[in-house]
């Protein structure tokens, strides 16, 4: 009983869990999860190179089962689970998993779609070429230590002689205990370039050396979006990379259908299972999470990775590709942490403390080396040495082994009396007859000069480091000309995380806000084509104290520029107002707007670019005009900035864009017009917090109801009129009506040409093109023109004026919310004075309340329908319209 109690040690329990747990996180941290900085390996990837070397097992002999290996491997070096061991092996086959593979593998050895590799039984392995000739060369050459295994039978390397910075080349990814790497590949190639680098210029920093080695380099190729991930993990140790697939936008053809868009994959994001990223797409389709795809498939081989996603007929194929981008793994992070044993202790390195620690550990094994051939020739050069004396002394040495009684009398008395060593004895002794002859001899002197020679020469080398680092150099250089690949994995600079404005289509649209604040956005394909003089259709469910105020189209892209009457504006994204159907009323802008219920939207302006060679000019309801650049708008806070400086009792009513060659036509609501330059000498730019000055004299009772802007190239060509229009100037000046109203629209088409044209619409839903060139440049503050005759004195006033081109098409709204959407070229050309052509009809109690042109970004499908045939049937229609508007006329004035 005292004996027991005397075996017995007292020890806290707590420092007793600590003290095991440590050692147990160590154990993990040194010989399992983290790999040795020297050589890239874990312990099991090393034993099991190791055992295959062992086993002869290079890459010019046979194919041997991976079973045979595994076996090696467990029964001497690595006493776990066969699994571990043959999941590790399986690994470095894969082409992949690793950028240079270092298993040459024969056999099922798993794929890119997370299929497990066949049984161990079946399949089978060698070394590749870079694993003998840049891992396990020299390793008899005790340039590594090696230790006894786990029971002592064995000896094991602690440390491959990598000849390569292999975990930079392979990468490795493991967790421990508190603790997990997780590195990627890179480039042979550039890895050498950057190691030598180092060598020429020791004070490289981490930054420069990525002129040599610019980022991961994955075995299956994609993108990497960006390379500030890439430097913040090589100078920090630590950064998330973007990986991207290739992806490309192809039409496909199909056999009695029409041919369909289709995004072909060929490259995925290192490690992604292609399986289940397929899986994930489909079950996101069905979702319906994602929209546009109609169909998908693998269609990859032997030859290489493809996967096809084909698209709806009204799918954007970069829309799709951007929506895959963002919800699947097509596109995906790579977390970086480069955590690796120095010595034995986990440390973060950057990439050039990674290069630093191979280039000491390659020194340190270059040395090792040139010492162990050192010492190797030297015993081999004594022993030439004892042989040179005893042929020498030839006749000596035989008459001496004769006359000796045994082989141990000969070695003492060669000892003593030619003073040579043991061992220079016994290779006397056991020298052959042959090596006696004149020839041998030779070679024996000849090879003791060659070895006195590699002699000194190795000396040199243990002597200067610059020679050690010049070895490594031509070692590393001879092994990236041989093994070295091209790069896979493109860097794209300037790309970065996608911005919702990817993921939408850049769609015409129509953006509505009525006069109570009730905003939304339709797509302009909603309302197909009509012809000219039909009612159209309903756009927006209206109050009945309600009515449209505001109509523009643009892009889903742009940015749209709200403008209230304090002269304040906001911005939005276009995309960002809500979608609606034609009939829904919308949101109110409240919602969306930091504005009062007492300020008030008073245009609306979509930008695509804020560039400084455009502006906004912008006119009050008081006549004040100014221009001010549009790169003054590019950062509007989120209440707004000041446009404009306002007197009392005055608003901001017309924003529009111009530039600087560009000319301005303001119109009021008694049909005058003026018409004027954008230049510095009319209308020079001013800041944003100014006023402005005079645009145009006013009649009383008369007031402004639209400006547009005259694109620069018709101004010119205005400029340069001839004395004749001049003429005609003056003739509508006079306004003598009579005559003007014979000037008709078919007088005017060889006049016109192709365009552009004043397009004046009134209240009354009648409307006309009007040539650019019967509106003289004036100067600004001036009358104007007059720009129209009203078919309904008193009651008819003008409702819009927009300058339009051959081909454009045009949306009108009326007060009730009714919109037609019809091409320019539906109505006629006609003269100042004429009163134009119904372009919609109106109930009793609606009006023209606004006009807005549709923009030119891509073709439209619903652009012009039956057009041709519609021709002949529009110009009656004039004519019998034009006839019944007489008559009205008559009849009223009677």
């Amino acid at each position: 009983m005292s004996t027991s109690q005397e075996r017995i040690v007292p020890t806290n329990l707590r420092n007793e869990m600590s003290r095991c747990y440590l050692e147990y996180a160590m154990s993990v941290i040194v010989g399992r999860a983290l790999p040795d900085a020297r050589d890239g390996l874990k312990p099991v990837h090393r034993r099991i190179l190791y055992a295959m070397h062992e086993l002869g097992m290079t890459p010019d002999r046979p194919f041997r089962k991976c079973a045979r290996v595994v076996g090696e491997v467990l029964g001497k070096y690595h006493p776990h689970g066969d699994t571990a061991v043959y999941d590790a092996l399986v690994r470095m086959a894969q082409d992949f998993s690793m950028r240079s593979p270092l298993i040459n593998g024969h056999g099922n050895f798993g794929s890119v779609d997370n299929d497990p590799p066949a049984a161990m039984r079946y399949t089978e392995c060698r070394l590749q070429t870079i694993s003998t000739n840049a891992l396990l060369r020299d390793i008899e050459s005790e340039t590594v230590d090696f230790i006894d295994n786990f029971d002592g039978s064995q000896q094991e390397p602690i440390v491959l002689p990598a000849r390569i910075p292999q975990l930079l080349l392979n990468g490795s990814s493991g967790i421990a205990v508190g603790m997990a790497t997780n590195i990627p590949p890179h480039n042979l190639g550039e890895l050498i370039d950057g190691l030598v680098a180092l060598i020429h210029n020791p004070e490289i920093t981490d930054t420069e050396l990525m002129l040599y080695i610019p980022g991961p380099d994955f075995p299956t190729g994609g993108q990497i979006l960006g390379k500030s991930g890439i430097k913040e993990a090589y100078t920090t140790g630590r950064g998330s990379v973007t990986m991207r697939g290739i992806a490309t936008i192809e039409t496909i053809e199909h056999r009695g259908r029409p041919d369909k868009e289709a995004i072909i994959i060929t490259q995925l994001p290192y490690q992604t299972n292609k399986a289940a990223m397929i899986e994930r797409i489909a079950e996101m389709v069905n979702e319906k999470r994602l929209e546009g795809i109609s169909d998908i498939r693998d269609e990859s081989d032997r030859d290489g990775m493809r996967v096809v996603i084909e698209l709806k007929r009204d799918a954007y194929p970069r829309v799709v590709l951007n929506n895959l981008y963002k919800q699947t793994p097509l596109q995906t992070n790579f977390g970086a942490n480069m955590l690796a044993l120095v010595n034995n202790e986990p440390q973060l390195l950057t990439i050039k403390q990674f290069l630093h620690v191979f280039l000491d550990f390659r020194i340190e094994t270059i040395t090792r080396r040139t010492n162990y051939e050192l010492r190797k020739a030297q015993e081999r050069d004594y022993l030439l040495q004892g042989l040179l004396v005893a042929l020498d002394n030839l006749d000596a040495v035989i008459t001496l082994i004769r006359a000796a009684a045994d082989t141990v009398t000969a070695r003492e008395q060669l000892t003593e009396q030619l003073g040579l060593n043991e061992t220079q004895a016994d290779a006397i002794l056991q020298m052959q007859l042959r090596r006696l002859t004149a020839l041998e001899a030779e070679k024996i002197q000849a090879e003791h000069e060659d070895l006195q020679v590699k002699i000194a020469d190795l000396q040199d080398i243990l002597a200067n480091r610059s020679r050690i680092l010049e070895i490594v150099e031509t070692e590393a250089t001879q092994i990236k000309t041989t093994h070295a690949t091209p790069r896979r994995t493109e860097i794209q600079l300037g790309e970065g995380e996608l911005v919702d404005i990817d993921l939408i289509a850049n769609e015409k649209a129509v953006i509505l806000l009525t006069e109570q604040g009730y905003i939304k956005r339709m797509p302009v394909n909603v309302f197909s084509a009509q012809a000219r003089a039909t009612r159209g259709k309903a756009a927006a469910r209206i109050k009945e104290d309600d009515g449209v105020e505001h109509f523009l189209t643009c892009c889903d892209h742009d940015s749209v520029l709200f403008f209230s009457n304090r002269g304040v504006v906001y911005c939005l994204p276009a995309y960002q107002i809500p979608a609606a159907s034609r009939t829904a009323r919308g949101i109110p802008i409240v919602q969306m707007l930091p504005i009062s219920q007492a300020e008030k939207i008073t245009s609306i302006v979509p930008v695509s670019e804020f560039t400084e060679n455009e502006y906004l000019v912008m006119l009050t309801r008081r006549g004040y005009i100014k221009k001010t650049t549009i790169a003054a708008f590019s950062n509007i806070r989120a209440n707004g900035l000041i446009a404009i400086s306002l007197g009392e009792g005055d608003e901001l009513r017309w924003v529009r864009r111009a530039r600087e060659e560009d000319s301005i036509i303001i119109g009021s609501s008694q049909g005058m017009v003026i018409h004027f330059k954008t230049d510095h000498d009319q209308l020079r730019p001013l800041g944003r917090a100014t006023r402005g000055v005079k645009a145009m004299k006013l009649r009383p009772q008369d007031e402004l109801i639209s400006m547009d802007i005259l694109p620069s190239q018709v101004v010119a060509r205005m400029a340069s009129v001839d004395s004749e229009a001049v003429e005609e100037d003056s003739l509508l000046e006079a306004e003598s009506e009579q005559d003007l109203e014979d000037l008709n629209s078919e007088e005017l088409v060889d006049t016109v040409g192709q365009g552009p044209w004043v397009l004046v619409v009134t209240t009354g839903g009648y409307g006309k093109r009007v040539p650019v060139s019967q509106f003289r440049l004036q100067n600004r503050a001036g009358m104007g023109l007059r720009a129209t005759k009203f078919r309904k004195i008193g009651k008819d006033r003008l409702a819009a004026l927009r300058v339009v081109n051959e081909g454009n098409e045009l949306m009108i709204v009326t007060t009730r919310g009714i919109i037609i959407r019809q091409a320019i070229n539906a109505i006629s050309h006609q003269s100042r004075m004429a009163t134009g052509v119904r372009v919609q009809r109106l109930d009793d109690d609606d009006a023209i309340a606004a006009v807005a042109l549709v923009p030119l970004t891509e073709e439209d499908p619903a652009a012009e329908n039956d057009q041709v045939a519609e021709e002949d049937q529009v110009v009656e229609e004039d004519q019998l319209q034009d006839q019944v508007a007489e008559e009205e006329t008559l009849q009223g004035d009677a």
